[in-house]
């Protein structure tokens, strides 16, 4: 996908969906194996900045392929970001929406079991979906919210892990974690779906969109080294603990967060959340033959649920390329057909 028509078939979206699964799910099992192996660990805020680097560059070169010629590229550059920061303000937004939601679920994790984390943090999925009624007008069939749920449910089977006792005793508030998990789950809704409203708002080249959003996220994240590991990286150097293999995790995340724009763009974010969960289970598999991982009951039935999920919300043929513009009640919205 290096130049993106504005006028796509099914085909084109199917393939953007199934490079999308396919990274994610590369990009965990690879991101597993860093943080795991007997190496150097090296900075979690930093990697996170390099890929808003390289997706940064990725999406100006882009453009300037789209523009076609050298005059052309930097006049849009010139009108769309130097010249519009209202333009980029607006698309700083989702950077520091989400940059809160990394932060609550963090806190949620440090207050709340392993567990009661894992199923609650799912309630992104129909966060998500309530957030494209209300904020896109548009409408989901009854056939679709249960796919939703359903797709909810699967993903918690998927990832469940038995609670193990340990000998370690940690103090926590459970009230504080299940009011940042709420943060976090209504951040991860909302900032998707506000991005989806720029892209399909106006005729704006998704690449300039980007490239307006990545520069914010340059922002965002330098502000998160410097807060997180600040006085570790100055002692150990900023590419502490970099080998072959935390830079093709990089590489993944900067592809697939390039995928995901497209995705975003001419699907929805509701159909993002479908093939993120698509990419959960082909980790999970992975992991059974990478890592000796069990196959589990809970894990098996999840499996089906996500499937069938997939199937059902791909049922009703709706155009969510743009948004609509009538106005049915907040009940049609919600209810559907």
């Amino acid at each position: 996908c290096t130049y993106f028509p504005e006028n796509v078939n099914l085909l084109f979206k199917l393939y953007c969906l199934a490079v999308m699964t396919l990274v994610a799910a590369t990009y965990t099992i690879a991101l597993r194996y860093t943080r795991t192996s007997d190496k150097e660990l090296y900075f979690s805020t930093t990697a996170v900045c390099i890929t808003e680097v390289i997706k940064l560059l990725l999406s100006v070169g882009i453009l300037a392929k789209e523009t076609g010629n050298l005059g052309r590229f930097k006049a849009s550059l010139r009108e769309n970001v130097l010249g519009s920061p209202k333009e980029l303000m607006k698309l700083s937004v989702p950077s520091l929406v989400y940059a809160v939601q990394n932060n609550m679920a963090f806190l949620a994790l440090s207050n709340l079991d392993a567990a009661v984390y894992q199923v609650t943090y799912q309630l992104k999925i129909p966060c998500t979906a309530l957030c494209t009624v209300l904020m896109l007008n548009r409408t989901l069939s009854r056939l679709q919210w249960i796919s939703v749920f359903m797709l909810c449910g699967g993903v918690v089977l998927v990832q469940w892990r038995p609670a193990q006792a340990t000998g370690v005793v940690v103090e926590q508030n459970p009230l504080l974690g299940f009011g940042a998990i709420a943060v976090a789950v209504l951040c991860s809704g909302f900032a998707g779906v506000y991005f989806e409203k720029v892209l399909k708002s106006s005729d704006t080249s998704l690449w300039v969109r980007n490239i307006q959003m990545y520069l914010s996220g340059i922002v965002v994240t330098l502000v998160g080294v410097y807060l997180s590991d600040g006085a570790e990286i100055k002692e150990k150097g900023f590419f502490y603990g970099y080998t072959y293999y935390v830079w093709l995790v990089i590489f993944l995340a900067s592809v697939g967060g390039l995928y995901t724009s497209v995705v975003v763009k001419y699907t929805d974010n509701i159909m993002k959340g479908f093939s993120a969960a698509a990419a959960i289970v082909l980790s999970t598999i992975a992991s059974v033959m990478l890592f000796g991982l069990q196959i589990t009951l809970t894990f098996a039935l999840g499996t089906l649920l996500v499937c069938v999920s997939i199937y059902l919300y791909g049922l009703p043929r709706q155009d969510t390329t743009s948004i609509q513009q009538g106005e049915p009640t907040s009940k049609e919205r919600v209810s559907g057909v």
